[in-house]
């Protein structure tokens, strides 16, 4: 059966407060049901006095009623009345509009969003703070070794070309530029090939052919570069390396020397 009677706005929660013991005293306790009762505001409060309705000519402080002057004690409390703030519902889901919103109701503090909340963020679509502004540099990291290594393989060998970096968010690039010095291949071997990795991924390959005859014994191309935009999505460590193999027969490859420095710099980029 459905709900007769008047509608739920129209309900309120007014409580009845014990009723007082006037002593000649101009100021008293309020109590429900023998415990002490602090009401919403003075406003809210209706007191009958030897059938007199009192309204407005008091004060309230906690749960203590002032009258601002004695009140005999051969006076009667007919009733004390507490209004307050009505029934309390639920909204439907879609029915809280933003004019209901008061102006600068809603804090950062109150968003679920992850990331860090700070004067240099924005809040992304996908729930996410990220530094405002896009292509920031956040951080550089280089290395450098003069560490020689000789690879008559054809099987890849770590050249000690090598950094580490922790990148401060998932969405930065890390952009990876290599400069391996003294690359160099004996005079029949037909080239020196490079391999980038993230960890243990395999990002680029990359390779010197040709070269100027150095001496009889072997072609020196000098150095090779490398540049490449990584995404690694990750908040860890993260290794990055190069390798080098022998291509074309047995003949050795080599890769660095006491001079120049091979480096490799890897820069944080934000998204």
């Amino acid at each position: 059966m459905a709900y007769i009677g008047r509608d739920t706005d129209k309900i309120s929660n007014v409580e009845v407060l014990d009723n007082i013991t006037f002593d000649g005293s101009s100021s008293y306790t309020l109590q429900k049901g023998g415990s002490n009762f602090t009401p919403s505001s003075a406003n809210t409060l209706l007191v009958s006095i030897n059938g007199v309705v009192q309204a407005g000519n008091f004060t309230v402080s906690g749960s203590t009623i002032d009258f601002g002057t004695a009140v005999a004690g051969t006076s009667t409390c007919n009733f004390i009345l507490h209004y307050g703030v009505g029934l309390i519902t639920t909204p439907s889901d879609g029915t809280v509009t933003t004019a209901k919103l008061a102006d600068s109701s809603v804090s950062l503090a109150k968003l679920t969003a992850t990331g860090t909340k700070d004067a240099t963020t924005f809040l992304r679509g996908d729930n996410t703070f990220a530094e405002a502004g896009g292509g920031k540099v956040l951080q550089v990291v280089n290395a450098t070794t003069t560490t020689e290594t000789v690879n008559s393989t054809n099987t890849y060998t770590d050249t000690g070309i090598t950094a580490t970096i922790t990148p401060s968010s998932t969405t930065s690039k890390i952009l990876v530029h290599v400069c391996a010095a003294g690359v160099g291949k004996a005079n029949n071997n037909t080239w020196v090939q490079l391999k980038l990795l993230r960890n243990t991924t395999d990002l680029i390959v990359f390779e010197q052919r040709g070269g100027y005859t150095a001496d009889t014994s072997a072609n020196k191309v000098g150095t090779c570069a490398c540049t490449y935009l990584d995404s690694p999505s990750t908040t860890s460590a993260t290794t990055y390396k190069v390798q080098m193999m022998s291509g074309g027969n047995s003949n050795y490859a080599q890769v660095g020397d006491s001079y120049p420095s091979s480096t490799i710099t890897l820069t944080e980029i934000s998204a």
